[in-house]
This record gives C-alpha cells, sequence and structure tokens, in this order.
C-alpha cells in the first residue's frame, strides 16, 4: 500500500455525486497508474483510500486508485 503523506481529510467531499472535492495533489497523480479517472479521485472516510469513479457500459461504480503497480493509494495506514 502507497500512504501519501500528506492531511488530506478535508478532500473526501461528496462521495456520491462525484462533486465539491479538491482535485488530488500532483504526488497522487504522480503515482496513479494509468486508465483512470485522477479528476473524479477522492478520499474515502471509510479507509482513508483514494477511489474514482469510473464509467462503465453498464453502471458507474467506484473502484480504488491505484499506482501503476496495482497498490492502493492512500492517506492512512489500514487498521
Amino acid at each position: 500500500m502507497i500512504l501519501v503523506p500528506l492531511a488530506l481529510g478535508a478532500c473526501a467531499g461528496d462521495t456520491t455525486q462525484g462533486g465539491g472535492s479538491k482535485p488530488v495533489p500532483e504526488a497522487v497523480a504522480a503515482i496513479a497508474g494509468p486508465g483512470q479517472d485522477i479528476a473524479s479521485a477522492r478520499v474515502m472516510p471509510e479507509d482513508g483510500c483514494y477511489w474514482y469513479r469510473h464509467d462503465g457500459p453498464v453502471e458507474t461504480t467506484w473502484l480504488p486508485l491505484r499506482t501503476a503497480d496495482g497498490r492502493p493509494i492512500c492517506t492512512r495506514a489500514p487498521e
């Protein structure tokens, strides 16, 4: 797991509608793997990790934002 050493508690915003959050820090965008919607990414308060909105052909869902090697990007260690 990648921990981003930033105080990001206020970045969660509205996770249900995809609005009201701040852009992800440059450090997060730099380590995120390709093919993920960085613009929609936000920290989920439940786990402290970044998630992004994936608009698929059938449904829209939230997926964990991951590094290029598949590790989740989080602001804190798991409990």
